[in-house]
């Protein structure tokens, strides 16, 4: 697994609104530090629903997204659904919250799962979208980061899924290697839009 994308984004108006929102990103080129709370450089315009400790990276897998591009019957352009971090062969489904993604000094630990607002049904030019991503079953992924804040990554970078912290402790201690994508499945079973305790 590796980085695909890391994208950033600048504060823009939706068509119609008078509020700004950094939803519109696109994947950068070089390194990018990530702090406590965000990328560096990326717009957070409504702090009261997005960014924070807790919501500091948001990842999609390329599996994931692969499906999105066949449903939405065009390629899927990396920064479409305001995602910060597109990982290789990495499917949303296997996620759950506490696994950790490992790059360089950087861990990120999963919080939480996307939940789609209107702002993204208007990204996408579909008012019927949040209902769409919702039934879909195929929740973007919240990670904060528990080490190596101000941490620098960079696309291409190799990446490592543990999947659960006792995971993550034992391959810390020398005891396991890394689980490749499909570790678990059906990791959203307990709702369409919730990531599996």
């Amino acid at each position: 697994m590796k980085i695909l994308a890391l994208c950033t984004g600048n504060p823009e108006r939706l068509p119609g609104k008078s509020d700004k929102t950094g939803i519109f990103k696109h994947a950068v080129n070089g390194a990018v530090i990530i702090d406590a709370d965000s990328l560096v450089g990326d717009a957070i315009c409504n702090r009261k629903h997005h960014g924070g400790v807790d919501q500091a990276v948001y990842v999609e897998g390329s599996l994931t997204l692969d499906w999105w591009s066949r449903e939405l019957g065009g390629p899927y352009v990396p920064g479409t659904f305001g995602e910060n971090m597109v990982i290789s062969n990495l499917d949303n489904l296997d996620v759950a919250v506490g696994d950790r993604f490992l790059t360089g000094d950087l861990v990120l630990e999963v919080t939480s799962c996307r939940m789609p607002c209107a702002t993204f049904a208007a990204r996408m030019a579909d008012p019927k979208f949040v209902k769409r991503y919702t039934g879909a079953a195929r929740p973007g992924i919240y990670c904060r980061v528990i080490r190596g804040r101000r941490g620098r990554a960079r696309n291409a970078d190799g990446i490592h899924v543990f999947f659960g912290r006792q995971d993550y402790d034992a391959r810390a201690n020398g005891e396991l290697r890394p689980k490749a994508s499909g570790g678990r499945s059906g990791a959203i079973s307990r709702g369409p839009n919730s990531l599996q305790a």
